[in-house]
């Protein structure tokens, strides 16, 4: 079996452990940068180059397509798709992860809790949009960002129309959520593989700092997610349309809050909060997809949808 892993560098630490965990459970693995495949699209036929070869015999791949070219990457992975095969989560699923907003908006749509969140182009009206939250302090979030960049704290009405003008005035859009007191520093990350939780840890931000980002000096400790919060996570993969997905979430005293739902989660902060195998449950569950769903035809590719 010859699985590919679309990933800008075999050197992260992610990608490193999927090649590893593939090469010990016998299997062929290859790590392409997905912004060096050339997609070469023809009447009734579609082809992936790479290294100016043609990309032949692959049985599944498994994306790790992270905020750096972004939508090329999904479109690679669309274009696997095209070819029949199968991919552990497929460019539609990815495309609604990677959108900060529409994916709360999805799950808010759904029922499922997500903290209160404002987004707006109207400063006349901004004292008016805080108080639907509380009033300060907030969370600001860029649509784009990633392991803790472009979150802001902003703790007074000045601190935040100063952010907000900024980013404005760069044609760019941010979120304006509710501050949760009592999560301050802390969050779980739920890991989601096939419809079940495998691993789970509470991270705790660093002394001084809000974020509790792994990437930004948080510390990760293994907890035993209680059946409503694993839940939640299956719930919030399933309706994003994801085989694998790494569920963010706060425990506020009203109970939890989804904050983000993650395509290409990360999990050496996981492995080690847990020593668990996360490599290898995920290249075997790439292997069982593969299995069972063969090479389909391009007209009998699974979509998934919300």
């Amino acid at each position: 079996m010859k699985i590919v892993i679309l990933s800008r560098r075999g050197s992260f630490y992610s990608t490193r452990r999927l090649r590893d965990a593939a090469k010990v459970l016998g299997l062929e693995v290859k790590v392409f940068d997905p912004l060096r495949c050339v997609l070469i699209l023809e009447h009734g036929r579609q082809r992936v180059l790479y290294g100016g070869r043609e990309v032949k015999g692959v049985d599944v791949v498994i994306p790790r397509i992270g905020t750096y070219g972004t939508e090329y990457g999904i479109a690679v992975v669309h274009q696997f798709e095209l070819m029949g095969v199968p991919v552990i989560n497929d460019h539609i699923a990815i495309a609604r992860a990677k959108d900060k907003l529409g994916c709360l908006q999805l799950l808010a749509s759904r029922g499922l809790p997500v903290p209160p969140t404002i987004l707006t182009r109207y400063p006349r009206k901004l004292q008016d949009a805080l108080r639907h939250l509380g009033g300060t302090p907030v969370v600001l979030k860029l649509l784009r960002g990633t392991q803790g960049t472009g979150v802001v704290l902003a703790e007074s009405a000045t601190s935040v129309e100063s952010v907000l003008d900024a980013i404005w005035s760069l044609g760019e859009d941010i979120m304006i959520q509710k501050f949760i007191r009592e999560s301050r520093g802390r969050d779980m990350r739920i890991l989601v593989i096939g419809g079940e939780v495998v691993g789970a840890m509470r991270r705790t931000a660093r002394e001084g700092e809000f974020r509790s980002n792994i990437h930004r000096g948080g510390t990760g400790t293994m907890v035993d997610p209680t059946p409503t919060l694993a839940k939640l996570a299956i719930d919030a993969t399933r309706i994003v349309g994801l085989d694998v997905a790494g569920v963010d979430l706060l425990e506020s005293d009203d109970g939890p809050l989804l904050l983000e739902v993650n395509a290409s989660p990360g999990f050496q902060g996981l492995e080690e909060a847990t020593s668990l195998d996360i490599a290898t449950r995920m290249v075997e569950y790439a292997a069982k997809v593969a299995a069972e769903r063969g090479r389909a035809r391009p007209a009998a590719a699974p979509t998934r949808g919300a």
